[in-house]
Parts: C-alpha cells; structure tokens; sequence
C-alpha cells in the first residue's frame, strides 16, 4: 500500500514585470525567475544544464542556465525584469548578458551579496 500524496503543480501568476534571482557561489550557479510577490515561476542551475565538477562555475554554464530559465519565464509572458545577484561567482555578468539577448529587458540590477563586519574568522589560505 502506497502513501503517496496527489500533490499538483501550483500555478502561478506571471506578470509582465518580474525578478530574477542569480545565486552566484564558487561551485554553482542558480538562476530562478520569480514574480514580484516572490513565488518563482522558472528555475534553473548550471548542476541542472549537465556541467559537472568545475565547469560548473564557468560564465558558459551560467550563460546556458539563464537562456534555459529565462526562455521558459519569457514564453510564460514576462518582459521586464529587475535582477538580484548574489555571491562571488564567476558567471554573474554573463547571466545578467544572456538575459537581455533573450529578450527580457532588465530594469536595474542590484548586488545583495553579503559581506561580513569582521564576523567569523576566515579559513586558511589555499596553497595551490
């Protein structure tokens, strides 16, 4: 006997102005689309476009996971856009590039990348 719930897809309402949330870490890139109320209509990260390991924090991958996002929110009916970028990965301006040649037209764009007041103390240096 299977527990499995029914659980639907919730629909959400997609305007024609929208977000765009790029978390950029060292490992990672995700790009999620969201309405201005917050609730997200397309995702995507470059773990999900097929890169694996450290092509996954390349501007290439980044550039793949806002086109495979961005088509999706685009077809859905969002044209304008204001853009969110946070963490120290490389891909964060090619994301934001590739976003308008889809089509969408970003309206400002906003650095929330957080910055410690000499909080925690750091980890030590990489020797390479």
């Amino acid at each position: 006997m299977s527990t499995a719930k029914n659980t639907k897809k919730k629909k959400v309402k997609v305007d024609p102005i929208g977000q765009v949330h790029i978390r950029a870490s060292f490992n990672n890139i995700i790009v999620s689309v969201t309405n201005t109320n917050g609730e997200v209509i397309s995702w995507s990260s470059a773990g999900k476009m097929g890169f694996k390991g450290s092509k996954k924090n390349t501007p290439y991958a980044a550039q793949l996971a806002s086109q495979d996002c961005g088509k999706v929110a685009f077809d859905l009916g969002l044209r304008k856009v204001d853009v969110f970028v946070k963490g120290p990965g490389s891909g964060r301006d090619s994301a934001i590039r590739n976003l308008a040649a889809i089509g969408l037209e970003v309206m400002s764009i906003n650095d929330n990348t957080p910055l410690p007041h000499n909080g925690c103390r750091p980890p030590k240096r990489r020797r390479i």
